[in-house]
């Protein structure tokens, strides 16, 4: 479908996205987030915060609002108000900021029974605020809390509102489905409604997921005539959460032909900034982020992007900064196998593949992960081969730990057949092990050593907590991501097969 206008994004992830459970962004936190939406993504707008909330809330939109002044981002930044006779307005000033978005009650139930006003009284009350902000400076939006239910029973009075307010210089008329009640095809025909009465004035929709219909109703919104979405990068909000920025965008673009500013290509960037701030880890099926979604698993379906690129769609992972990845396991498959030796640039005859392949799939069997860095070791331990022996081989260490000190760790490496060896203490076990490593590399080998960026330990897939763990590093090499896996009954040891599995890459990459 063919769609194509422009659609203007406001992110709410500083404000609605903080109210997740469990969520809160510390000031900093906040500022960086605000950086990346506005200078990364090219966010058109961000609510940053609800006014009055805390001191430490208005140290942080006091930090954003002064590098946004700089960067000359501050008529896009945005703070939720209340109907509160200028205590929200006074809040937003002290802050430097220059929008409200001023919460109004949407629907007859929600003034009636929560104000305890008359419409009339409570239109009156909206307007003495708009008045106070032009006087000040500040740019009116208003949110029509409860809109959803509003427009579904009590439409006269939804009506009554924007009539009495539509000439009071407000510039968007955002419309919440707070409880996340409608489906996209009521909401169409509210949107329609709207549009059709009010065609000179500006709409936003706030979809929330209770239904998990959020993104159909964004859709259904378009297609009405909103001007405007709100998102929240990983879909993060109240109850079930609001719109996920990423599907937002792709959708948009892709269904619609619609544009936006937003630049594709820092997405997942963004969403792991936000992943790590917020604790909220992003599910590996999210689409367009989620780690798993650019994978393909078949072999069926390496054999068709092999041939043809059969099983290619318009979401290709390297418009979202990421990579298309074959895994590895008993639905492998030959075709998986062959896409990645052909990028670790491993060669096999088909007798070799075919016992490769068998032995990964026993590995499937058994619930063992195996990544493409695995790969080269299953290959030397199936065919012990010698083009793949290790050039790194731990001959020995030794820990020790007591109660008040450092732990002190002594490794003993053969590197390309020369041994080295190395003392060190640290903060932990394993970090008393790196040190030492890193003293080797660094100090005797004059190389410079990967950085660790993750590090997780997991009982495997499949295993008890009283037999095997299953260490996880995420290293950064070369300006290329590789993750390494060790398994052992203990902890450390694992680790450290890990870590020299990660040596052994570097020395056959080197060699």
């Amino acid at each position: 479908m063919s769609y194509s206008r422009e659609i203007e994004i406001m992110d709410t992830t500083l404000r609605d996205g903080e109210q997740t459970s469990g969520v809160s962004f510390v000031p900093q936190e906040k500022l960086m987030i605000a950086r990346a939406l506005l200078q990364d993504l090219n966010i058109d707008r961000i609510e940053v915060a609800s006014a009055r909330v805390s001191e430490g809330e208005k140290d942080a939109v006091s930090r954003i609002c002064r590098w946004a002044a700089r960067a000359g981002y501050l008529d896009r930044v945005e703070v939720l108000g209340f109907v509160d006779d200028g205590v929200s307005l006074q809040w937003i000033q002290e802050c430097g900021a220059r929008n409200i978005n001023l919460l109004c009650k949407g629907s007859r139930n929600h003034c009636e029974n929560q104000l305890k006003k008359k419409p009339e009284e409570h239109f009156e009350d909206i307007k003495r605020n708009i008045k106070m902000a032009r006087e000040m400076g500040i740019g009116v939006n208003v949110y029509l809390e409860d809109w959803s239910n509003g427009i579904k029973n009590s439409p006269d009075y939804v009506y009554s509102m924007i009539d009495s307010l539509k000439d009071c210089g407000i510039k968007r008329f955002m419309l919440p489905d707070t409880l996340g009640i409608l489906n996209p095809l009521e909401l169409l025909l509210f949107i329609r409604k709207m549009v059709k009465k009010y065609p000179d004035l500006h709409f936003d929709f706030h979809a929330h997921n209770d239904y998990d219909l959020a993104i159909s109703n964004v859709l259904a919104a378009v297609l009405g005539g909103c001007s405007g979405i709100h998102t929240a990068v990983n879909g993060l909000g109240e109850r079930a959460g609001n719109a996920p920025l990423a599907s937002v965008q792709a959708i948009l673009k892709d269904q619609f032909n619609a544009k936006t500013g937003i630049v594709e290509s820092r997405l997942n960037d963004v969403s792991r900034l936000v992943e790590n701030y917020s604790g909220i880890p992003i599910p590996p099926n999210r689409p367009i982020t989620g780690e798993s979604v650019f994978t393909q698993v078949a072999g069926v379906h390496a054999d068709g992007d092999n041939k043809a690129k059969l099983y290619y769609n318009d979401l290709l992972p390297e418009r979202f900064g990421r990579k298309r990845e074959y895994a590895l396991g008993k639905n492998s498959g030959k075709a998986n196998i062959l896409r990645n030796l052909e990028e670790l640039g491993l060669e096999l005859s088909p007798e070799q593949t075919k016992m490769v392949t068998h032995r990964i799939i026993e590995l499937g069997d058994k619930k063992e992960v195996v990544t493409q860095e695995d790969l080269p070791y299953i290959v030397a331990d199936v065919l012990n081969n010698t083009d793949y022996e290790e050039r790194v081989i731990l001959v020995s260490y030794m820990v020790s730990t007591a109660y008040g000190l450092e732990p002190h760790a002594s490794i003993k490496l053969r590197i390309n057949g020369e041994v080295y060896e190395e003392s060190a203490s640290g903060s932990g076990q394993f970090d008393a092990i790196m040190r030492a490593v890193k003293k080797i590399y660094k100090e005797k080998l004059d190389r410079r050593f990967p950085h660790l960026s993750n590090y997780t330990v997991s009982i495997p897939p499949g295993g008890r907590t009283d037999a095997l763990v299953q260490t996880c590093i995420t290293w950064l090499w070369e300006e290329k991501t590789y993750r390494t896996r060790g398994l052992d009954a203990d902890q450390t040891e694992a680790a450290i097969k890990a870590t020299i599995k990660m040596l052994n890459l570097m020395e056959n990459k080197i060699n």
